[in-house]
């Protein structure tokens, strides 16, 4: 029997309606949630994931800024910026898209950061209280958005056993910490794996619900998935498609076979990524609400 397909569109969608409802409310009280996007260089992907990011700030109601920078700029024009945006009481929400050019030290930008508007929770004040489970920093989009496909899925957490495929500072290692909480939607136990494990897949037939962020194309076989397992397929990878000549975009899972294996599945796209921006949405308007007090 084929998985069941949790739609990352749909959820999103209704994440979104939320979002917009409390930004009437807010609007209401006289304050509109602002959000800076900040592109440095004119990469044509960034540029893309950026103006998806103000096109969504239109759709709900929430005042956006797209501050573009040139390729060559300095750090010190990058970080001028920065404390600008800091000072701006219109702005709720920084957000500098990733990856900048070789010659921004992106540490340095981030800590830069007021920690009250690193919407995308990258600031280490922000990180160190999500890893302690304090609720009044931010949650890091794309795991947050995980754990919402999660719930709102009908999947439980909580006595699961949970694997989370890579260790990265955006998705691995932050959503192993959430998961691993004493919470709602949490509570699950936690495995991570990643490039230096031998054996993988010794430890993603054990698990109830597994995530994979690792950045390999259909790196997750049919033959690695626990039947009935939740399977999250945070990947996006471009591969040649020989029927088109073309390329083609899949996750981090074989789809055609984990489908066939696990209980529930994210497709890519329309799985994790519609949640990822649904839920910088979500933090700009909370960054808001804190200011309103």
């Amino acid at each position: 029997m084929a998985a069941k397909i949790i739609d990352g569109k749909e959820i999103a969608r209704q994440v979104n309606e939320e979002t917009a409802r409390r930004v009437e409310a807010l609007k209401a009280k006289g304050c509109t949630p602002g959000l800076a996007v900040v592109l440095i260089g004119d990469d044509p992907a960034s540029q893309v994931y950026v103006n998806s990011k103000v096109k969504k700030c239109a759709e709900l109601g929430i005042y956006s800024e797209k501050r573009v920078l040139p390729a060559d700029a300095t750090m010190e024009q990058v970080l001028a910026l920065i404390a600008e945006l800091n000072a701006d009481s219109k702005i709720d929400g920084i957000l500098v898209q990733s990856p900048p050019p070789k010659q921004i030290d992106e540490e340095k930008v981030i800590a830069a950061i007021a920690p009250e508007k690193d919407v995308d929770c990258f600031h280490e004040r922000n990180v160190g209280r999500l890893l302690i489970g304090k609720k009044d920093g931010f949650q890091p989009c794309t795991p947050r958005g995980i754990l919402v496909l999660l719930e709102r899925s009908g999947i439980e957490t909580s006595g699961r056993h949970a694997v989370v495929i890579g260790r990265s500072n955006i998705v691995g290692k932050p959503l192993a910490a959430m998961l691993m909480q004493k919470a709602k939607g949490a509570n699950a136990t936690v495995t991570v794996v990643h490039s230096a494990t031998p054996d993988i897949a010794k430890y993603t037939r054990d698990a109830d619900i597994l995530i994979a962020a690792i950045g390999k194309p259909e790196f997750v076989r049919g033959d690695m998935i626990k039947p009935g397992a939740a399977v999250v397929d945070v990947g996006i990878n471009r591969i040649p498609d020989p029927a088109t000549g073309k390329n083609r975009l899949v996750g981090d899972v074989n789809f055609a076979e984990a489908v066939e294996v696990a209980g529930a599945i994210t497709p890519v796209p329309g799985g994790v990524g519609p949640m990822t921006i649904a839920m910088l949405m979500s933090n700009a308007v909370t960054a808001c609400e804190r200011r309103r007090g």
